[in-house]
């Protein structure tokens, strides 16, 4: 399976969050599987901990691409195609970063892992 990890799902993975399920927890762990994080993900995780709102990250921001690497993720850029995909979405979901991950779930065929169910409206493959 490829799966794109929702900014949540990546942070709660990295800090072992109970609030991640152990089946969601399970999947990502399975060397079968693909695993993906977008640059969107660094981007918010990044803004959100230099305001102060994502302390929590503080062990792993400094250096995303080898908190990816070290866990076997593959990096996942953002191109102009996503942007423009991410840009003609309709309007079910506000956040910028989210639209982001919808359109580069839906343009590179994978599955989104994440509680958001409003994921749903666009027709993207979510687990959770």
């Amino acid at each position: 399976m490829r799966l794109l990890l929702d900014t949540h799902t990546f942070i709660w993975w990295m800090t072992n969050a109970a609030a991640l399920p152990p089946s969601t927890r399970k999947t990502i762990a399975d060397e079968e599987n693909a695993i993906f994080l977008s640059a969107a993900s660094a981007w918010e995780m990044t803004i959100k901990y230099k305001i102060g709102k994502l302390p929590v990250v503080a062990g792993f921001i400094a250096d995303v691409p080898t908190a990816i690497e070290e866990q076997g993720f593959i990096e996942l850029p953002i191109g102009i195609a996503h942007g423009q995909m991410a840009g003609a979405l309709d309007g079910h979901h506000k956040d910028p970063f989210d639209r982001m991950l919808i359109a580069q779930a839906l343009a590179e065929d994978l599955t989104l892992v994440s509680n958001d169910m409003q994921f749903d409206a666009y027709g993207v493959k979510r687990l959770w």
